[in-house]
């Protein structure tokens, strides 16, 4: 009988305890007088997470995708054109959001396990001399395949093209795990949520805007009511919100960020680049591929782990799931079947992930992938761990 389940995929993530406290308490009023007192130091501490002085922090009580559409509607017209590549489903899925909202979307096709190519970027943006380029599209991290982008590479190939297009970035997998630094990036829009490297429960749309895309709010076309950068920025400006916010969430918000300050954001990245290796440490153990094809696109968040060829990876996930109660990612659309996804973001150790790979571990060899030594991730991973901790240790 598996008496408890253990969460490894990308999010939603481990709630740790004093996180869980903070929300359970009773339903406050959210238009009492002191809410300001609450409510505004939290969102300048917010802006501390995504590296930002000069932007505005939103938080919508929505998913991910929420603040994807907040992004999109409140500073586009319908008709621009916006540049994106696709490279896996999340990226795809916001191709496909702007595309339902009336933008013309340059699409850039890349393999899946590949990143956004930057040549390419440089080459269209460099050709776009009049400027038609409206938005620049980037993934931070693409959660289905375990694939990194250098944001910092793409703003140096817009300031060199000499473009003037605003910079959106989905963080949703990555900010609040690995580095994020909207200004000194030039970021005009980016967009998280609550369930990854927050450790909160689905819920909130958490995004910041530079200075530039809420001028460029104040005359955008598309229509919105409900995600109006307009009616937050006024109330919020106030301490409250244009409507029932999620206090049970907020109070988790500030827990959130006392223990993300508490770590140290530069201490939580290196945490998660550290627990990442050991994970492909046990996946090169295993004789697998990863779905990132370089080092280059290697995320530190999920790791997307390619089945041998003829063998389904829904049967991997299926069986860790009810014999050792192990929750894995799937793979997605065109990966569906040929990958599982170990997430490693959030609240996690050392010996949660050993117990993540041996879980794994057991589960291809349970449903026929012979080819796995019993053991093998299990020590690569621990070595690792071991070896390189007690460096980190002494640093």
């Amino acid at each position: 009988m598996v008496l408890r389940k253990s969460l490894f995929v990308p999010g939603p993530t481990n709630i740790p305890d004093v996180i869980r406290k903070a929300m359970d308490v009773p339903m406050e009023d959210h238009r009492a007088p002191d809410l300001p007192e609450f409510i505004l130091p939290l969102l300048n501490d917010v802006k501390k997470v995504f590296k930002t002085i000069s932007g505005q922090v939103f938080i919508f009580p929505a998913s991910g995708t929420g603040a994807w559409e907040a992004a999109v509607t409140n500073t586009l017209n319908p008709g621009d054109k916006v540049i994106a590549a696709r490279f896996g489903q999340f990226s795809h899925l916001w191709i496909d959001m702007c595309e339902r909202l009336g933008l013309n979307v340059q699409v850039v096709e890349c393999e899946w396990g590949t990143g956004m190519p930057m040549e390419t970027f440089r080459e269209i943006l460099s050709a776009d001399k009049s400027g038609t380029i409206k938005a620049v599209l980037a993934t931070q991290n693409e959660t289905a395949t375990g694939v990194k982008t250098d944001i910092g590479a793409i703003r140096n190939i817009m300031d060199d093209a000499n473009h003037h297009a605003m910079l959106y970035v989905d963080g949703v997998s990555s900010i609040a795990s690995v580095d994020f630094q909207m200004d000194a990036w030039g970021v005009d829009l980016a967009v998280s949520g609550s369930q990854k490297g927050f450790m909160l429960p689905a819920g909130l749309a958490i995004m910041a805007a530079s200075q530039k895309a809420i001028k460029a709010s104040e005359n955008a076309s598309m229509r919105r009511c409900y995600f109006d950068f307009g009616d937050m920025v006024k109330t919020n400006a106030t301490g409250y919100f244009p409507y029932t916010p999620p206090m049970s969430l907020l109070r988790g918000l500030r827990a959130s960020l006392d223990r993300i300050f508490d770590e140290g954001l530069e201490n939580i990245f290196a945490r998660h680049s550290f627990l990442a290796e050991g994970v492909r440490q046990a996946v090169s153990a295993w004789g697998l591929s990863l779905c990132a094809k370089e080092p280059q696109w290697y995320s530190d968040t999920v790791t997307a782990i390619l089945v041998p060829e003829g063998k389904d990876a829904n049967r991997v996930i299926k069986h860790a799931y009810h014999r050792y109660g192990l929750s894995l990612g799937a793979g997605l659309s065109v990966v569906a079947g040929k990958l599982f996804r170990i997430g490693h973001l959030g609240d996690l150790n050392e010996l949660m992930l050993i117990s993540a790979i041996s879980g794994a571990e057991m589960a291809m060899r349970d449903v026929g992938i012979m080819e796995v030594e019993a053991g093998s991730g299990v020590a690569a991973a621990q070595e690792y761990y071991r070896k390189m901790g007690r460096a980190l240790d002494h640093k």
